[in-house]
């Protein structure tokens, strides 16, 4: 078991190397002429990037999930968001951004008195964490991209992040909306038997909703697309889930460590992108 966890370290540290020294080489990411792909991740701090990618959170979570938004203009923005790093995804034939992610670093939660998941989960695990540990949250897709590609785009960037910037852990919400037909019973059986965290990860849900597993055949399941895409990217899930009224679904925590990266995805994510630079 050791060697194998030292072998998976030697990887990631030596895509690590790779990555950097590309990134190095190539400083403002351009892509060779005529090998711009169709999506292309990067952060942001553009003000008119934010403040449409919090256009396209209120979009998502008000008309396509039900989410009540007590905030202004059309946009879906609180306290973290100026705290936090924002990912976009942009359509680069179209200059929109389809899809969007915030993060929030260990470094800065001493600005916001703690990690966001922490208003609906009790997360003393996450203290004892061995490494930095990240936050992801607000992830959204607009609603005619979502076969995939755009979900790919935002992983690879968050992949790179995680070994440039020497983050182990990843931490966030992935939503299960109540209004979208799905058998969250099934939904949370098929967790509780094929994804959870090791007990020592574990948290509580500050609003659980009981009764929710039962037996269920789980190649039968209909899995949300963000959280089937944790699970394939080797998240585990940190026990029930919370209640979210405001946005009208349960949340499940997830926590993805940077070792289980499983290694197609590594060798995949793992290219050089003009991702990690801010416009």
């Amino acid at each position: 078991m050791l060697a194998q966890v030292a072998g998976t370290f030697r990887v990631i540290n030596t895509a690590l190397a790779v990555t950097a020294e590309k990134l190095r080489a190539n400083p403002k990411g351009a892509p060779a002429a005529g090998s711009l792909p169709r999506f292309e991740a990067r952060f942001s701090t553009s003000r008119r990037d934010i403040l449409k990618a919090q256009r396209l959170r209120y979009r998502v979570f008000s008309e396509a999930y039900g989410a009540r938004l007590n905030t202004p203009f059309g946009l879906d923005r609180d306290a973290y968001d100026r705290h936090c790093l924002h990912l976009v995804v942009r359509d680069t034939q179209t200059g929109e951004i389809v899809g969007y992610t915030r993060v929030l670093p260990d470094s800065r939660i001493h600005r916001t008195g703690g990690f966001y998941s922490q208003g609906e989960f009790h997360m003393g695990m996450v203290n004892h964490l061995d490494g930095r540990v990240a936050e992801i949250g607000r992830t959204c897709i607009h609603p005619d991209y979502r076969g995939g590609a755009v979900i790919a785009a935002l992983w690879s960037c968050l992949a790179e992040y995680m070994l440039v910037e020497n983050i182990r852990y990843l931490v966030g919400c992935a939503s299960v909306s109540l209004s979208h037909g799905y058998d969250v019973g099934a939904i949370s059986a098929r967790v509780q038997a094929q994804h959870l965290s090791p007990r020592d990860q574990r948290v509580h849900p500050r609003r659980p909703m009981s009764g929710l597993s039962r037996p269920v055949a789980s190649d039968t399941v209909r899995m949300p697309p963000l959280l089937k895409a944790y699970l394939r990217m080797g998240a585990r899930v940190c026990g029930e889930p919370c209640w979210d009224p405001d946005f009208n679904c349960l949340d499940f925590l997830v926590l993805l460590a940077v070792e289980d990266l499983p290694a197609r995805y590594v060798q995949h994510f793992l290219q050089p992108t003009p991702s990690l630079v801010a416009s």
